[in-house]
């Protein structure tokens, strides 16, 4: 408690200008965080009151608990090695790395495995207990880092073909579109809705509600584009409007991801 003690006090001290102090610590540490900020209150020290616990859950394996004290140690290092072996695996049996060379189909399979990790335990809230399963995490399909990754892959795709096509979006084409359907609405809304969801996991402090945000744009897209034809669309304003959907919803599938750490790939 001291040590503690003495450290918030050193860095308020060199960091005067700093708005408040966030401590990631597990939630078993809880009634210590209490005590320390309450002391730190009772010494005249203001600024303690800016001070902020982020209390998180502990992660369960199907082998064991991950902790960094007592009790089972995970090691990190063979939880990557083992989720991009998986990645390895899957990618190759889906055929996903056609053309590709040996450089770029290994960094896709650290891609897909690291963010299969970092999605995984990002999207549950901080504060509660999870369980983490390898298999379920590294599935193309479901609430997964590799779904949204393959969803902005796919986009990409479409975006290349209609470059290809020579298909351009102006202004002008734009706002001719006076109605849109259903599934375009959807996805409208939700791209409008990026900013909130990133005050709100700003507020809470919980990529959670950005892993849940990107989630939901990339399952909503994939319904558009299960519904509403693209390229066989002979409106050529609509089929302008649809490209240029799909390019923001690409750009905001790579922004909120990049947000959570984990990269996107082009292909997949």
């Amino acid at each position: 408690m001291t040590q503690d003690i003495g450290t918030a006090i050193l860095r308020f001290h060199d960091y005067p200008n700093i708005n408040g102090q966030v401590y990631t610590v597990g939630n078993e540490q809880e009634y210590h965080f209490k005590v320390l900020f309450l002391i730190l209150q009772k010494l005249g020290y203001d600024w303690a009151k800016r001070c902020y616990h982020l209390s998180y859950g502990m992660v369960d394996l199907p082998t064991g608990k991950m902790k960094s004290r007592e009790g089972t140690v995970v090691d990190a290092d063979d939880l990557i090695d083992e989720m991009v072996a998986e990645a390895k695996k899957q990618t190759l049996e889906l055929g996903k790395t056609d053309g590709m060379s040996d450089e770029e189909a290994g960094a896709l399979f650290n891609m897909i495995g690291l963010g299969a990790l970092k999605f995984f335990l990002l999207k549950v809230d901080p504060k509660k207990k999870m369980l983490f399963d390898p298999n379920e995490s590294i599935q193309l399909q479901g609430f997964t880092g590799p779904f949204i990754q393959y969803t902005h892959a796919r986009i990409k795709a479409i975006l290349r073909k209609a470059d290809s096509l020579s298909v351009k979006t102006d202004v002008a084409s734009l706002k001719q579109i006076t109605s849109l359907e259903s599934s375009e609405k959807a996805l409208v809304q939700l791209v409008a809705a990026f900013e909130g969801k990133l005050k709100e996991a700003a507020k809470d402090y919980s990529p959670a509600v950005i892993a849940n945000y990107v989630y939901e744009l990339a399952k909503t897209y994939n319904q558009f584009y299960q519904a509403i034809p693209i390229f066989t669309e002979t409106d050529a304003a609509k089929l302008q409007f649809r490209i240029a959907l799909s390019s923001v919803v690409a750009n905001l599938i790579k922004r909120n991801m990049k947000i959570l750490g984990i990269e996107v790939p082009e292909r997949m």
